[in-house]
């Protein structure tokens, strides 16, 4: 499965980042397929750059962005929303329930 992620780049405590589509069992900065974009945080505001066109076009192959990156697409209007939460009903117990 393809993935839309972060590859970190940059000196120790400086940290730069490219977005990249690369396969999901590759390691983080291991070879990829495309690189999409930047994302530098230590400026303020951060700078965030992607290629809009080529995003669009991997998602629209299926590739999945990781929660990081999906943030920023929603952001530049690329993804609509983000799908929160998991559909599994919560364990924890409600401090009345637990009383009584």
């Amino acid at each position: 499965m393809l993935k839309i992620r972060l590859k970190r780049t940059g000196k120790r405590g400086q940290p730069h980042y490219r977005i990249v589509v690369c396969e999901a069992s590759k390691p983080r900065d291991g070879k990829t397929v495309e690189e999409i974009g930047y994302y530098n945080p230590r400026n303020k505001p951060s700078t965030f750059t992607v290629d809009k066109e080529r995003a669009e076009y991997w998602l629209s192959k299926g590739a999945q962005p990781t929660d990081t990156v999906a943030q920023y697409f929603v952001k530049e209007g690329l993804l609509k929303d983000l799908k929160r939460g998991s559909t599994k009903p919560s364990t924890k117990k409600k401090t009345s329930e637990a009383k009584a």
